[in-house]
């Protein structure tokens, strides 16, 4: 049961306001992204929440991998993103293939700062 954990809180996200709202949009790009780095999609299910006063509903993105899962939440009205990627180790090491996803995660949104972490799961052989 080894693996890696990343999150990413993202804030002042500078991208096109609709990579925050377009669930369609955000979910071709979610799957593009995962198989770019060599991850293997499994299913998915994107969210649209409604609008309210403060402003247009975020969306909740999930990914399941055949490694584990990415979920992308967004909060347009504060122009913020919280990012989870997980993958299991199990028969190989994904870990590079998660910090590049990652990674692409960061460039779509284009914060202007972030604040990432690092969980390493499991035990060591």
């Amino acid at each position: 049961m080894q693996g890696l954990h990343l999150t990413a809180d993202l804030y002042r996200c500078r991208c096109d306001p609709a990579w925050l709202t377009d669930a369609g949009r955000l979910s071709v790009w979610c799957v593009r992204a995962v198989t770019s780095v060599g991850l293997q999609p499994v299913n998915q299910l994107f969210h649209t929440f409604p609008a309210t006063p403060r402003g247009p509903g975020g969306i909740t993105a999930t990914v399941l991998l055949a490694e584990s899962h990415v979920c992308l939440h967004t909060w347009p009205e504060q122009r913020a993103v919280t990012a989870d990627v997980y993958v299991c180790n199990f028969g190989a090491d994904h870990s590079a293939k998660a910090r590049g996803l990652m990674e692409a995660v960061v460039a779509l949104f284009q914060p202007e700062w972030t604040e990432q972490r690092t969980l390493d799961r499991g035990e060591g052989e």
